[in-house]
């Protein structure tokens, strides 16, 4: 949402309907403190002593935002518990007063906030010493003392908390009144019982013995150094999660169109700026982008607070423009932000490759006391690096948006697409109505390839995917699964109101295809499901009309309505139990190796290690289904066991012939909580003679991740030995980035299908650069997997990603393949230039 207006300035003048009660309540205490004291003023020295105190302690050390506001956390109650015990009421209400005009003239706060605060430190300090007056007299140091001055100072904290919090309230609304006191309140009163205990002790050795200044005064300094390395950490803890918040925050609304509103919002809320604008000039057919979100606007504004020569000098130079009242800069730039009225600004320049795309500005930190320090421009950078990206892609967002939901070839709605509009068909269904899923299986195709090439294949896809185009019925949805495999979706009135449909379009794609002097005759074999009788997943749906077509292959008709007596894959994964226990006795289980290489100069640094079984009778079984029947038959263990010793051994042979490589093996989630496994990898390291940090152990970021510290026994003693721990298909869950800190581990896997849809999709690339940006601030190795193009090596060049694997370098091969890739591999010879040497591939 864009709204055109025009910057508004907050009124701050309702503050005096609390500031003129206040003085009033001020005089009237001050009277009564007067009428009811034995001496009205008196000891000027200490209370010139306490003064300077005062102002010195009154400097803020924690300030709290609240929807422009600021609450500052100081050390005022130290020397106003000193000041009740040894001034009189009134001198104290007079310190304490002059105290707090000092500090505002030195803050330089415009009139109503210079006086209101001015008088809420008049009346808290009036109504303390009320109350001390009408409390027993203080005798001694004792514990009854401790009492009343506890009670006086906490008075004076309550009446200033409340102050400042009503008029947040008159000013901003009832809504930042109560933020500011959730955010602050605890904190302040904290600090209030803290620094009133401070205060009796620096008393109580007062009064001991004057010599006790000199240990004082270096206490309170000790005391002002952790108050402000608390100070830093809690800025640094909350930079860092808002950061996570924005990338998260950028990848979740990708989708919906937000990206400018939750881009701008949260890059305005990090900065704790009044103003966040975003610019980017008219490039093509895009036009100009001037965007900007303001505190308290819930969208958009289309103006921008600074400057534009601000704007425009940071373009030009291609550098970022900070000025304000902590941070130097061109002293004309100066001029002219004094002139707008803009308290200090940060501009900061968008990047493409060298190419300078927009600007990115925060105007205003929010509070008079807050300004933007040279600390804050790093930040404020790696900020614009992450909206660069994103901008970069966003310009390219419809293009993407089709490439990612359409297949290329055919222009077909993908799987993506046909999931998702099947998920939303199967939700608003009629009562009574059918949602049907129809699974074009085209025959032969691979045979068109090889006898007439690639080219001549791809215009039977597109004439296939024209036929079903132009013959299916309106309302339905026409897309392209794989290769060779298109789907029908739509509504229908039964399962043989489906299987009429599927024959006609069955006929019409079985008609002659001619291209120039070539006439082709294609067939394909249907399969059809139908919702909600064969399930409603989408997934599910795919899955079992999948299975109808596969058998639809061998059908008279070739055509195949699902039963559940084609879906016997979890019946086959039973009778695969007793059989694999046999493979692991004969040795039938094969290990093979998939490179592990550098994304630099494309070297080999290890190989992990995958189990295959080739089934006398099924043929190969996919590891997910013979893994799931080890855990489940209590053989995982032994199938662990297996792949280890094998990688170990061939770890040693390597290291034989000077080819020291090392070795990852996937771990289950069970097998962490075996307390006898790092004692059997020690074993067999020491067996094998196989250096601990050669071997890699990875486990999926569910099984580490999994909301216990249940893994974390197996993995420290694992890391103890000496061996390397992966987080492996990093970011399929729903753990937070900075959930790696607490982790022994030294390695995180980014999952294929991130890397996979870098190319195309900003989320994805947005998701892969944060992870490897955060597990190398955490000192982590990012390994990514499913590199398969050169465009994706060069996106993980570009984000610092060191290591990859995928089929662009090789698939997993058995071993004596492998020592087959070895050899095909060119020489590291210094006669070679490294930007040509590259590892050869085998399919």
């Amino acid at each position: 949402m864009v709204r055109r207006e025009k910057p508004t300035k907050r009124s701050n003048e309702l503050a005096w309907l609390i500031t003129g009660p206040l003085s009033l309540l001020t005089v009237l205490c001050s009277i009564l403190v007067g009428l009811a004291g034995d001496s009205w003023f008196g000891g000027w020295f200490g209370a010139g002593l306490l003064l300077v105190f005062m102002v010195a302690a009154g400097l803020p050390i924690l300030t709290f935002v609240t929807r422009g506001q600021a609450l500052s956390v100081s050390l005022t109650e130290i020397p106003l518990v000193l000041a009740f015990f040894f001034l009189p009421p009134l001198t104290v209400v007079l310190v304490y007063t002059l105290a707090a005009l000092i500090i505002q003239l030195r803050r330089k706060l415009g009139p109503a906030k210079f006086w209101f605060n001015v008088a809420r430190a008049a009346a808290a300090a009036s109504l303390g010493s009320l109350l001390l007056l009408a409390l027993p007299p203080i005798k001694g140091t004792g514990p009854g003392t401790w009492g009343v001055l506890f009670a006086a100072v906490t008075l004076v904290t309550l009446v200033t908390l409340a102050s400042v919090i009503g008029v947040i309230t008159l000013v901003q609304g009832w809504q930042a009144g109560w933020d500011a006191l959730r955010r602050a309140a605890s904190t302040a009163l904290a600090t209030a019982v803290i620094n009133v205990a401070i205060g009796l002790i620096i008393l109580i050795t007062l009064v001991a013995t004057w010599w006790s200044v000199i240990p004082l005064g270096a206490l309170t300094a000790a005391l002002i150094f952790v108050y402000a390395s608390y100070a830093r950490f809690f800025r640094q803890h909350r930079t860092l999660t808002d950061m996570y918040d924005l990338t998260r925050a950028m990848s979740e609304s990708r989708q919906d169109g937000t990206l400018a509103d939750s881009l701008l919002g949260r890059v305005r809320a990090l900065m704790q700026a009044e103003y966040a604008t975003l610019w980017v000039p008219a490039q093509g057919r895009h036009p100009e982008i001037l965007l900007t979100a303001r505190v308290h606007d819930p969208g958009l504004l289309d103006f921008a607070k600074a400057p534009s020569v601000v704007r425009e000098r940071a373009t030009e130079q291609g550098r970022t423009i900070a000025l304000g009242e902590r941070v130097r800069g061109d002293e004309q730039l100066r001029e002219q932000l004094r002139g707008s009225g803009v308290k200090d600004v940060i501009v900061v320049p968008l990047r493409s490759g060298q190419a300078v795309i927009g600007t990115l500005e925060v105007v205003n930190r929010l509070g008079d006391l807050g300004h933007f320090a040279t600390a804050d421009v790093p930040v404020f950078e790696t900020v614009a690096a992450h909206v660069a990206v994103a901008l970069e892609n966003s310009r390219l967002v419809d293009r993407l948006r089709y490439d990612a939901y359409h297949d290329g070839l055919t222009k077909l709605p993908n799987r993506r697409r046909v999931t998702e509009a099947l998920d939303e068909a199967v939700r608003v269904r009629a009562p009574g109505e059918m949602v049907a899923v129809l699974l074009f299986d085209v025959d032969a195709l691979r045979r068109v390839n090889e006898s007439l090439g690639y080219a001549a294949g791809d215009k039977v896809l597109v004439e296939v995917a024209n036929r079903l185009r132009s013959s299916a019925p309106p309302g339905a949805l026409v897309g392209r699964l794989s290769g060779d495999e298109f789907v029908v979706t739509l509504r229908v009135e039964s399962a043989d109101s489906a299987l009429a449909l599927a024959t006609e379009l069955r006929a019409q794609i079985r008609d002659q295809m001619v291209f120039d002097a070539l006439t082709l005759d294609v067939d394909t074999a249907v399969g059809v499901a139908v919702h909600p009788d064969h399930g409603s997943d989408p997934a599910l749906l795919l899955q079992r009309v999948d299975l109808a077509a596969s058998a639809a292959k061998t059908t008279p008709g070739g055509i195949q309505l699902f039963s559940t007596g084609l879906e016997s894959r979890s019946m086959r994964r039973l009778g695969l139990a007793a059989d694999l226990r046999q493979a692991l006795d004969n040795g039938d289980l094969q290990v093979y190796f998939q490179p592990k290489v550098t994304l630099g100069d494309r070297s080999l640094v290890g190989v992990e290690c995958l189990a295959r079984w080739e089934h006398p009778a099924h043929g190969a079984v996919a590891p997910e289904d013979f893994v799931a029947v080890a855990e489940h038959t209590g053989q995982l263990s032994r199938l662990t066991e297996v792949v280890l010793r094998e990688g170990l051994r061939r770890s040693r042979d390597w290291s034989a012939v000077d080819r020291p490589l090392a070795v990852a093996v996937n771990l289950s989630a069970r097998t962490l909580s075996d307390v006898d496994f790092p004692g059997l990898v020690q074993d067999l390291l020491a067996e094998y003679a196989v250096p601990p940090d050669r071997l890699t152990f990875e486990i999926k970021e569910v099984g580490v991740l999994d909301g216990t510290d249940r893994p974390m026994p197996t993995l420290r003693r694992l890391r103890e030995i000496g061996v390397r721990l992966s987080v492996d298909d990093f970011g399929t869950g729903s753990s937070p980035l900075a959930h790696l800190r607490r982790l022994p581990v030294h390695e995180v896997k980014v999952d294929r299908s991130f890397v996979q849809g870098m190319a195309t999709d900003p989320g994805d690339l947005a998701i892969v650069n944060a992870v490897v940006t955060l597990a190398q601030q955490f000192g982590l190795t990012v390994v990514a997997e499913g590199v398969e193009s050169e465009l994706t090596l060069e996106l993980l060049q570009d984000i610092g990603c060191e290591i990859g694997q995928g089929f662009l370098f090789s698939r997993p091969l058995p071993y004596e393949r492998l020592e087959a890739w070895f050899g095909a591999q060119p020489e590291a010879d210094g006669a070679v230039p490294a930007d040509v040497r590259r590892l050869r591939v085998v399919p």
